[in-house]
């Protein structure tokens, strides 16, 4: 239903970094403008919208806010709350409304202001409110504490070392400085990530990703109605879901998680495997967490991640890169868009385009979002051209 027959035909991201003259609601706008006229499409056109949360407006029906600023009046409209697997979970909803009929132009946007729109003490409130009201947040854990947790335990298990993680957030840094838009200008090493301020043990401040005004927006369409439209379209191939739990207190595992889930889902899907994979754009909130995914997607032996990684062979140049535009840790994150800019990104690639950070290969990608702590996961596997 879904696989060649529904296409992602436009994309765009807001202006990336600190953007104070734009409020969270202005970010999702501009994205949304560019990914219409990416399409070649009007507003008038859309007659689906769907948008993430915000911790920075005071709107409590952001899609229906977000209609009424843009001017447009959607007959399928939602804004959607899978923390940081909003935008993939987005285009599984986009994507089955227009396989559906309910819908035939799906608009999807997500961010925020989080640099410039919330105070630091405000960010680390935001940053308590994650853990269980009750079990969890009278003990005082952050974010970055369950990420640490979750670390600890697979260096544990499987060997993962501190300088294979620092190798990612290097890596990252490597791909963002070739994207036109990204705010970072300084390449890292690893020593730098080693020697950086520790935030929760083994975590370093650049093992944690950027706090960003940022916004990402995509155009969801069936690959009939693509034909006429002048963007260069991405078929959605596969896409699949797994939420395992909420809270880190409920968690099932704390070295096995819903990836390998949603990815068997999206494999099964496109009639694909991950031998066909030529780039992939995951999640990297913080760096145990790309590597996690790595392993339960298929792209590495489990506990070889980490050393995947120390290879060099996710670099651009390499036999599977990974997040070419420089992920969470080093392009941007702003709520809900650090997932949209990696489906924006695999999109842009796909098209090949991309000049100093172009992959060779760029027939397949696979995306994955993830929310929560290792909550709620997203698969995606996007293609140049029909199955």
């Amino acid at each position: 239903m879904i696989k060649n027959n529904v296409v992602i035909a436009g994309v765009g991201e807001s202006d990336i970094g600190k953007v104070p003259e734009l409020s969270g609601l202005g970010l999702n706008a501009q994205a949304a403008k560019r990914a219409v006229e990416d399409a070649g499409l009007e507003m008038k056109d859309i007659d689906g919208l769907l948008t993430a949360y915000s911790m920075t407006e005071p709107y409590f029906m952001m899609g229906s806010v977000l209609a009424e600023y843009l001017g447009i009046k959607p007959t399928f409209c939602a804004s959607l709350t899978v923390g940081g697997g909003t935008p993939g979970a987005a285009l599984h909803h986009a994507a089955m409304a227009i396989a559906s009929g309910q819908a035939k132009t799906v608009l999807i946007t997500a961010g925020e202001n989080r640099a410039t729109g919330q105070s630091r003490d405000d960010a680390v409130k935001a940053l308590t409110q994650v853990g269980h009201p009750y079990f969890e947040n009278p003990y005082g854990p952050l974010i970055p504490s369950f990420y640490a947790m979750i670390a600890n335990r697979y260096m544990h298990e499987y060997g993962t070392t501190r300088e294979q993680m620092a190798a990612v957030a290097v890596r990252a840094r490597d791909h963002a400085i070739r994207h036109p838009s990204s705010p970072q200008s300084k390449h890292l090493t690893i020593d730098d990530v080693l020697s950086s301020k520790p935030i929760s043990t083994p975590l370093n401040i650049l093992d944690c990703c950027l706090i960003s005004d940022a916004a990402g927006a995509l155009v969801v369409t069936s690959a009939d109605r693509a034909k006429d439209l002048k963007g260069k379209p991405a078929y959605l191939h596969g896409i699949g879901e797994s939420h395992t739990h909420e809270h880190m207190t409920m968690a099932p595992s704390l070295t096995e998680f819903g990836t390998e889930i949603s990815g068997k889902a999206a494999y099964e899907m496109s009639g694909l495997s991950p031998s066909d994979i030529d780039f992939a754009e995951l999640y990297d909130c913080f760096s145990i967490v790309p590597i996690i995914e790595a392993e339960e997607l298929g792209l590495a032996k489990r506990g070889e991640g980490g050393a995947l990684y120390a290879s060099g062979e996710t670099a651009i140049e390499g036999s599977i890169p990974i997040n070419t535009h420089g992920g969470l840790l080093s392009y941007a994150q702003a709520g809900a868009s650090g997932g949209m800019h990696g489906i924006v990104e695999a999109v842009r690639q796909l098209r090949g385009n991309e000049g100093a950070r172009q992959v060779k290969k760029h027939d397949i990608a696979l995306v994955h979002n993830e929310g929560g702590i290792l909550s709620s996961h997203c698969t995606m596997i996007l293609g140049q051209h029909p199955l």
